[in-house]
């Protein structure tokens, strides 16, 4: 991409601000991010496709409560694969990644070679219907799961203070 491209997009102070503003409230309206950012609505909106077409806003989602909709088991799962050559780690990808009930796969260094967060309606589910599907996933040697019991801190809001910067 070219430098000058690159340049344009970095966000400046207005569009940090747009970009913590829809962070906490999606859904608000571009007269509402207005005022909370000081710009116009079509200002507002500009933005707002500059920084969708930039990469920066990949997609808006509405975040649902896991308990409210009967997903009150939470896991988060270390699997191991027998072996470490790029057919089992691809073989493992393509598979996980239908599993709806696994909100997120890592490909991590350490013990384990992925993490898996999982919501489940019940431990019995958990177990039968999640843990029992991953064993069946050709080249895993081992899982190892911690049940989650209370959340103290969930966020999908990133932090910006380094965009600030520079």
């Amino acid at each position: 991409m070219n430098k000058s491209l690159i340049e344009d997009s970095l966000p400046d102070k207005f569009d940090i601000a747009l970009l913590a503003a829809l962070q906490q409230n999606a859904s608000a309206t571009h007269q509402q991010l207005g005022e909370a950012v000081h710009l116009s609505p079509s200002q507002v909106s500009r933005r707002i496709a500059r920084l969708q077409a930039s990469g920066i806003i990949q997609r808006t989602v509405v975040l649902l409560d896991p308990a409210r909709i009967g997903l009150g088991v939470r896991a988060i799962s270390y699997v191991t694969l027998a072996r470490h050559g790029e057919d089992e780690g691809a073989l493992f990808e393509r598979e996980i990644a239908a599993f709806p009930e696994v909100l997120e796969c890592f490909a991590v260094t350490g013990e384990s070679d992925y993490i898996l967060q999982i919501v489940a309606a019940s431990l019995s589910d958990l177990s039968e219907s999640v843990l029992r599907r991953l064993t069946r996933i050709k080249g895993v040697h081992s899982i190892r799961s911690n049940i989650v019991l209370q959340s103290i801190k969930s966020s999908t809001e990133l932090p910006l203070g380094q965009l600030g910067r520079g």
